[in-house]
């Protein structure tokens, strides 16, 4: 595939958040956009949206269907879902709810969509983990979903390298969302509390994942796959002692 070629994205979680950003994100740049969601997006939306609850096997498959008319060749894999619950708190049907929605669609929806990558010899996929797969309190089901989504990546990266299709993830860490401000006030104590934790003293922008998915997704990427970036103003390394 060259650079001139039409390119068609997939993204799922496209209603809001980081999938909506990196819906008008890469729409910006010339990609057509199919984006899944189970809520529907409050703005105009970049593409086609469909409406799914991707928490449904037969849905998700359903959908799937739909793909048969484009030639999907980039895939985003951002729905997700989070509960924040201490070990002997853990609910065993919550936490299987938990792992099959961060993991069996990315699993469902890059099936369904491989054959068309390895006919076109060109393809990106990009998994959105979390800086929760390196470990955090409170959030086990979370954190292994996510350090599963690494897991797929590296293991998929290692199967399709020969075909043109690369496979990374994004691992944000904090950053301003709707869902962020719903549980953390502006302003707050809480707030000042988190951000200290950072080394760049800041929340992250949905602009800023946006633009990192978007490289994974880009030509110039071609050489990069199975790896993990994080985005996260230097949260992986540790607390700024400074």
């Amino acid at each position: 595939m060259n650079s001139n070629m039409p390119r068609t994205t997939f993204i799922t979680g496209a209603s809001k958040g980081i999938g909506r950003a990196t819906a008008d994100y890469l729409a910006q740049q010339g990609h057509q956009i199919i984006g899944v969601a189970r809520s529907l997006p409050k703005a105009p939306f970049p593409g086609e949206f469909v409406t799914v609850d991707l928490a449904n096997l037969e849905q998700t498959e359903s959908v799937l269907a739909l793909t048969d008319r484009y030639s999907i060749t980039g895939l985003v894999n951002n729905v997700g879902l989070s509960q924040s619950q201490p070990l002997e708190e853990i609910n065993l049907p919550d936490l299987s709810t938990v792992l099959d929605l961060n993991l069996r669609p990315a699993v469902q929806i890059a099936q369904a969509l491989l054959p068309t990558m390895k006919q076109s010899g060109w393809g990106r996929i990009v998994n959105i983990s979390s800086l929760a797969a390196l470990g955090l309190a409170n959030r086990t089901s979370y954190g292994a979903a996510k350090a599963g989504l690494i897991s797929l990546t590296r293991t998929w990266a290692l199967e399709l390298a020969k075909t043109g299709i690369t496979v990374n993830a994004i691992a944000p860490g904090m950053i301003e969302t709707e869902m962020f401000h719903e549980k953390v006030s502006p302003g707050s104590k809480e707030e000042q509390l988190y951000s200290s934790m950072i080394p760049m003293g800041r929340f992250g922008q949905l602009k800023e994942i946006a633009a990192a998915i978007a490289f994974f997704c880009s030509e110039e990427a071609a050489f990069i796959t199975g790896q993990t970036l994080f985005v996260d103003g230097g949260a992986s390394i540790g607390r700024s002692l400074i």
